[in-house]
């Protein structure tokens, strides 16, 4: 979802999840990120630019806009796993 809609939809599901989880709940997500000093694999930047032929609003996201904003909403980076083909499953957990 992160990556196949508008950054709008990512505000909301991070807002949401914080309002909504309990204290110590999980949020978990999976899917393709830039990374900040990580080369980006070129089947992800392919993907990427597929993505925003369809929709300009659409794209994988940087990886540290996504846990600042978790972050500055109540949800800590408990995780970042890598994953195949270039995935990532984050593990962000509600503070109490």
């Amino acid at each position: 979802m992160v990556h196949i809609s508008p950054w709008e939809a990512t505000v909301g599901l991070l807002t949401h999840s914080a309002k909504l989880l309990p204290v110590g709940g999980p949020l978990v997500r999976y899917g393709p990120y830039f990374q900040q000093g990580v080369e980006t694999a070129p089947s992800n930047m392919a993907f990427d630019e597929s993505l925003r032929a369809r929709d300009r609003r659409w794209g994988l996201r940087p990886l540290e806009e996504v846990i600042g904003l978790a972050e500055s909403l109540g949800l800590h980076l408990e995780a970042v796993h890598s994953m195949p083909a270039n995935n990532l499953t984050i593990v962000l957990r509600k503070r109490g």
